[in-house]
């Protein structure tokens, strides 16, 4: 597999916002700005409650089909390889993580049956518009934990995502959890989430290592940040950590990250959380505690190690 230099754009883009001038420049800046030669598109439909059955994927609270195309298209233009990742969001601000249901059917309440079949139209309809884009690698799920242990249900998932999408098809599971998929034989690639805290990774990558020697797949960490804020390089993970702005912590958390994945051949790359699709002023960035990268000292961590 190609080393995946790359970055997670767009996250929670709205009905028309890639039709904005600002939004091609700021993918534009991304590529100039940090080396990236891989763009993630996630997407965010909703369910209203962790134990919703239906998924909505049509509302304004997605862009449409047809600007996601022409996005798709501009970043092949600049050269980046695309990845599509449709994944969900709660409502009701509860993490996807938490999407369950009983394993044993009880009438009146909500079945995973109907859950599955909501989603798996969902993924369907998305791993068509991957095929057509032509993009380079498709993520048919983002940090489901709970849903996990639906082994045959994701199989299926994962099957009907083939008939449409005919590239490498990986998930996307969370941090600490490379271990819990069962299923990862169904895919091309494994995948996590690399919210893991300054200090530790030498000790989650032997732990991870061993896993993804033992299913024999490629591997990269499709999701991996830490906020801007002290205290956030050790819980990378928690947007919600209340902390003074720091920037030379989260270059402080991508140095040691960098450092200790080179070093492990297995590790094929990066989908780095997350560069906005509506850029803030770079004026701006010192005062900024987010993800976000843009203006940052992380920023130029990034681009030398890409670089590399």
């Amino acid at each position: 597999m190609e080393y995946i230099k790359g970055f997670t754009y767009g996250w929670m883009a709205r009905k028309g916002e890639f039709l904005k001038p600002e939004a091609k420049e700021s993918l534009r800046l991304l590529q100039e700005r940090t080396g990236t030669t891989h763009v993630i598109f996630a997407l965010a439909a909703h369910q209203a409650k962790p134990q919703s059955t239906v998924i909505d994927y049509t509302g304004d609270h997605m862009v449409s089909d047809e600007e996601l195309a022409v996005m798709i298209r501009y970043a092949q233009s600049l050269g980046l390889k695309t990845i599509l990742k449709p994944t969900v969001n709660v409502t009701d601000g509860t993490w996807r993580a938490h999407i369950n249901f009983f394993d044993l059917d009880v009438p009146c309440e909500p079945k995973w049956r109907d859950w599955f079949a909501s989603y798996t139209e969902y993924q369907e309809h998305y791993a068509r518009i991957a095929e057509a884009c032509g993009c380079d690698m498709y993520i048919a799920g983002c940090e489901m934990v709970q849903t996990e242990r639906r082994a045959d249900e994701w199989r299926e998932v994962i099957a009907k995502v083939r008939k449409h999408y005919h590239g490498p098809v990986t998930y996307n599971t969370d941090k600490y959890q490379e271990g819990n998929v069962s299923w990862w034989d169904a895919v091309d690639v494994i995948s996590s989430s690399g919210y893991y805290p300054l200090g530790d990774w030498d000790r989650q990558l032997d732990r991870i290592g061993e896993i993804v020697k033992s299913f024999g797949k490629p591997f990269f960490f499709a999701e991996a940040g830490c906020p801007s804020r002290t205290g956030s390089s050790r819980i990378p993970n928690d947007w919600n950590h209340e902390g003074s702005v720091n920037v030379e912590e989260q270059a402080d958390f991508y140095r040691d990250m960098f450092d200790k994945c080179a070093r492990r051949e297995w590790v094929q790359g990066f989908g780095l959380w997350d560069w906005n699709h509506l850029l803030y002023a770079e004026a701006e960035a010192s005062g900024n505690d987010g993800y976000d990268v843009f203006g940052k000292p992380a920023e130029q961590v990034i681009k030398e190690f890409y670089a590399k």
